[in-house]
């Protein structure tokens, strides 16, 4: 039986624990068939305590297919009562012994970027810009493969398959299986690879996008300065630099200000491009502009620095 065969099996089992249930069920009888499903929202354990599963793709699709049918519920955490996206991604994960933040735009930092939907694998995190109103990420999902994710939608539905459509982000988060896949292999020969490995992994950064923006900042220089008064391998200008309380012509001290600061703008605008775009032109240009500002010089600097994390990847 092939991925997308065992995950539309499992929705017919969990379908079948839930008939006759109908939308004018009462919480208790939705705690009570929740219950009869399993559905608990605690990871397995033994004896010990200890999480039992381990995390793969395979793992992470039938986990969250266990859901499948509970009520979306806004700030929803607790599948006998109902679940929002990030909710649902945060269970599930959690049940495999995979730690993610609360919110949507908050996961969309974590892991490492997939370039494109034909890149993605199951159990791939898969984030959208829904509400135009805003920049940033809303809405989040688990990719299932063939074309398919598995997510909370809104108000009045429940945990579903349903198309992917075109996600604005895409996340890797399962844990790497070879030391191949490393951040530390990724970033073999690159010069300061252990402080951008340490720095990223402490925040939520992928690494190789910190050696990207040293790279386009500075070319690695760690005593660089430009015309403008920016300073050392991240280029911190003097009162960013005092702000965050780095030290911009000590390498360690630069890389863990740049890891944060990278960290607390993805997180305030939801995507990595946004973020560099904030790195480079400011937060308030991003806010202004609701994206990535009209100005060539950023444009330029999110594109190159983009196209060197992915080749450090």
């Amino acid at each position: 039986m092939d991925g997308l065969s065992a995950v539309q099996a499992r929705i017919a089992e969990i379908q079948g624990l839930f008939q006759p249930a109908t939308t004018a069920a009462t919480s208790s009888d939705w705690a009570s068939a929740a219950a009869t499903a399993g559905l608990t929202g605690t990871s397995s354990a033994g004896d010990s305590g200890t999480t039992a599963a381990t995390a793969s793709e395979d793992a992470v699709v039938g986990e969250a297919t266990k859901y499948i049918g509970v009520p979306y519920m806004w700030g929803g955490t607790d599948p006998t009562k109902g679940l929002d996206c990030s909710g649902f991604t945060q269970l599930v994960y959690r049940n495999l012994g995979v730690d993610l933040p609360r919110t949507s735009s908050q996961q969309a930092t974590s892991g490492s970027p997939v370039a494109s939907i034909a890149d993605a694998h199951p159990g791939d995190l898969v984030f959208f810009d829904h509400d135009k109103s805003r920049p940033g990420v809303d809405h989040v999902g688990i990719y299932v493969g063939d074309g398919k994710m598995i997510a909370a939608p809104k108000t009045g539905d429940s945990v579903k398959i349903q198309d992917v459509g075109h996600p604005t982000v895409i996340r890797r988060v399962l844990p790497a299986t070879t030391a191949a896949g490393g951040a530390g292999a990724q970033l073999a020969g690159v010069p300061y690879a252990d402080l951008f490995t340490q720095a990223g992994n402490r925040y939520g950064v992928d690494p190789s996008v910190l050696a990207a923006v040293a790279s386009q900042e500075s070319g690695f220089n760690a005593g660089a300065v430009s015309p403008a008064g920016a300073q050392g391998l991240m280029q911190f200008m003097p009162a960013t630099a005092q702000s965050l309380g780095v030290n911009p012509l000590d390498p360690s001290s630069a890389v863990d200000g740049a890891a944060r600061y990278l960290s607390s703008l993805s997180q305030r605008f939801g995507s990595t491009d946004l973020a560099l775009a904030a790195y480079n032109a400011g937060p308030g240009a991003v806010s202004r502009y609701g994206g990535i500002p009209p100005y060539a010089e950023t444009q330029t600097y999110v594109s190159a620095v983009t196209r060197k994390a992915e080749a450090y990847a």
